[in-house]
């Protein structure tokens, strides 16, 4: 018998030349290496949420759990650089670090510094500040798509969509409760409502409504503003995004759909020997007794 959607909590990340897929417990990245074989690295997921309740209480776990996707995440992509065979050897955890704090800069300078610097333009036109912060979540939103639509054009990225894509399809087919094999992951959509593409733009979309709130002070104390408010943003998309991912509304659908259309750009239809990497990552983070009768087997497995 197939489970239901709310009794399900596996979601899944594309990396170099592989997929890595998380549940409460484990993750595991499964990349394809240089000699066709497949190989599955697998970690126990420990969280400070454990530890500090407090911390798991709704609108404070979203931000927590965003920080702790990017470590997990940048230790994935670590993993599969090195045994793709893109990298000598895997990060440390000060490289990884450092890596997110790079990432986090790069990212405040691309979608708030440049955003909100450039709507002061405006200025000359209106000074409403309403229209102020329509005109920066704009040009935020502009340029988000204009970033994914040109790395789309990169060889590695577009492998790396499509590895994406193999991700989607195969929770969709063990959400489904068929066997994971090729045949049946091609069969479902590359297309997934809690896709980290959705939650992105969720958090433009809700960081317009909250800016309006704090009005058009300097340019400076904007961009504080902007910063600051960033964990409440972040905690409000993840609650709604976690029950647009459970629910079976119709109106739901119809709301999160220009989430899930963006994800035509973030996903491309993966090649089957993609499928079997992510059936392979799949696999590794289920319990024995859940993985469906009939799936397929297809690689060797290295447990740290």
């Amino acid at each position: 018998m197939p489970k239901k959607i709310t009794d399900l909590a596996v979601g899944g990340q594309a990396v170099i030349e592989g997929v890595m897929m998380r549940d409460a417990a484990k993750t595991a990245t499964a990349v394809r290496l240089p000699n066709g074989e497949i190989e599955v690295e697998t970690h126990s997921v420990t969280s400070i949420r454990d530890r500090y309740p407090v911390l798991n209480l709704p609108l404070i776990r979203g931000s927590v759990i965003m920080v702790e996707s990017l470590v997990i995440g940048m230790r994935a992509l670590s993993f599969s650089a090195q045994a793709a065979g893109e990298e000598d050897e895997q990060m440390t955890k000060k490289e990884i670090a450092m890596t997110i704090i790079f990432a986090l800069v790069l990212a405040s300078v691309l979608f708030i510094i440049i955003p909100t610097g450039a709507a002061h333009l405006a200025a000359a036109y209106t000074d409403d500040p309403i229209v102020f912060n329509l005109i920066e979540g704009g040009i935020r939103l502009a340029v988000f798509l204009l970033y994914i639509w040109g790395i789309s054009f990169m060889d590695g990225i577009r492998r790396v969509f499509q590895y994406h894509g193999a991700e989607h399809k195969t929770i969709h087919c063990y959400e489904a409760g068929q066997a994971l094999t090729v045949e049946n992951v091609q069969a479902f959509p590359r297309l997934h409502p809690r896709c980290g593409t959705n939650f992105l733009l969720i958090v433009m979309v809700v960081a317009i409504v909250f800016h309006v709130f704090f009005g058009w002070p300097d340019l400076w104390l904007r961009i504080l503003s902007r910063l600051a408010v960033l964990p409440i943003v972040a905690g409000v998309s993840y609650e709604i995004i976690r029950f647009a991912g459970r629910s079976e509304n119709r109106l739901i659908h119809i709301l999160i759909a220009p989430g899930l259309w963006l994800q035509y750009l973030t996903t491309r239809p993966p090649a089957d020997e993609m499928v079997e990497v992510a059936i392979e990552s799949l696999k590794a983070v289920l319990p024995p007794e859940d993985i469906p009768e009939g799936s397929g087997n297809y690689r060797k497995e290295v447990t740290c």
